[in-house]
């Protein structure tokens, strides 16, 4: 399992997404954190993933989980010709939400123990794969699960890590009161947490 998880896209070192990803490759972006934005302002996130992505060698295009719903053999095909994902940030829930409508979790959990996909993401998409989306709530909105997505927000993560992670620590300018809710909130629980500053990022290499 090869994992790149950071609270603001590089970090300070893009070096480390490439060792990850062990080179530039296809990337498969998925940007659906962002589906409760305007259309105008989404279709803008993906855009600015794309341009810092090929600048590093990369070969992005996204993948939108909104196309594969119900259709898990169809979102595992779309897959296929990518060395690694690039998931943005956003709303955590709805991103959640998105891959469990498509199946995404199960197929992305295959494809990422496996070896088969690096996986990397800022800040939401950092986020997903930890054992649960509690604390997060104090900066993304689960409400916004229903009404984007028509179900229920879920909590669960993906669980690919055993902490919780809070991005935008510190001295971020992305930082809100929402941060100092979770971190007070996850220290309460005595659960596990990483706190990531803008510049840090967390690297998960077991091939």
């Amino acid at each position: 399992m090869r994992l790149f998880l950071s609270s603001y896209r590089f970090g300070t070192d893009p070096g480390l997404l490439l060792g990850v990803t062990r080179g530039p490759c296809p990337i498969a972006v998925i940007a659906n954190a962002a589906d409760a934005w305007p259309s105008r302002a989404r279709d803008s996130a993906v855009a600015s993933e794309l341009a810092p992505l090929r600048a590093l060698g990369y070969e992005p295009t996204e993948v939108d989980l909104r196309d594969h719903a119900g259709a898990p053999d169809g979102l595992r095909a779309a897959l296929s010709p990518f060395g690694a994902l690039w998931v943005r940030g956003g709303n955590t829930f709805v991103l959640r939400a998105r891959l469990a409508l498509c199946g995404g979790d199960e197929i992305l959990t295959d494809l990422v123990r496996s070896g088969g996909l690096a996986y990397a993401g800022y800040s939401a998409g950092a986020c997903l794969v930890t054992p649960s989306l509690r604390g997060l709530e104090f900066s993304d909105d689960p409400g916004e699960v229903d009404a984007v997505c028509g179900v229920p927000a879920r909590w669960d993560g993906l669980g690919w890590v055993d902490y919780a992670i809070v991005p935008h620590a510190g001295d971020s300018p992305l930082a809100d009161a929402g941060v100092a809710r979770t971190l007070d909130f996850l220290t309460r629980e005595r659960l596990p947490f990483r706190a990531l500053g803008d510049d840090e990022v967390i690297v998960v290499d077991e091939s």
